[in-house]
């Protein structure tokens, strides 16, 4: 089985998501399991505190390092084989190719998810982790592009789509699909499906498939 741990200030922010559809199936079919940790419950403040202010000044507050390192700790256990994800704007780009290469090496796998100004940089330090970002753009926090990563990932876990043909990228397979009826018709103006689609020469919809013409 496969274990996502998750770091994250927000880990109910998870539970739409993964409370639906192939992910909540996988779980119930215990083809993955998902564990948060939040890094308020390692902290000794006793309001839970997590944040400061940033060294050198600057807007904003940075997330202190320890309790996420206690975290991290947490989740990691006595396993030695982890995969540890940073998220960050600046990190490597992900891709389906990099999902499939971890989900073939690797059982566990934790998620940084960072918010405010970042986390204090010295996290990485002490663990060997992974900078990665999901597209060059900025999101508010770390919590979104790890759902888009322990998605991605999931997909390449045999048994999760149900049938491992179903990965659109291992197969001939367009960006535009269509389905019934035929033809209908909205405003006064027809759309129809393409013909070769419905011709029955397999040979040319394959053609089509790979956008040959």
């Amino acid at each position: 089985m496969k274990t996502f741990h998750i770091i994250s200030l927000f880990p109910e922010s998870f539970e739409s998501y993964f409370g639906s559809s192939i992910i909540k199936r996988a779980i119930e079919d215990k083809k993955i399991k998902i564990k948060y940790y939040n890094p308020r419950d390692f902290t000794k403040d006793k309001n839970h505190r997590v944040d400061q202010k940033p060294y050198g000044g600057g807007p904003g507050m940075v997330i202190e390092a320890l309790p996420v390192i206690k975290a991290v700790k947490k989740a990691k256990g006595q396993k030695k084989k982890v995969k540890i994800f940073f998220l960050s704007p600046g990190g490597k780009q992900f891709d389906t190719k990099m999902a499939k290469n971890v989900a073939s090496k690797f059982n566990d796998f934790i998620f940084i998810c960072g918010r405010y100004e970042g986390i204090d940089v010295r996290v990485k330090k002490v663990f060997k982790v992974e900078e990665i970002s999901v597209g060059p753009f900025v999101v508010t926090g770390g919590e979104l592009p790890t759902m888009i990563m322990i998605d991605t990932i999931s997909r390449q876990i045999r048994g999760v789509l149900g049938d491992i043909d179903s990965l659109e990228e291992n197969r001939v397979s367009s960006h535009d699909v269509y389905t019934r009826p035929e033809t209908f018709e909205y405003m006064k103006k027809k759309y129809s499906v393409p013909k070769v689609l419905v011709s029955g020469h397999h040979k040319e919809i394959e053609k089509w498939k790979k956008g040959e013409k």
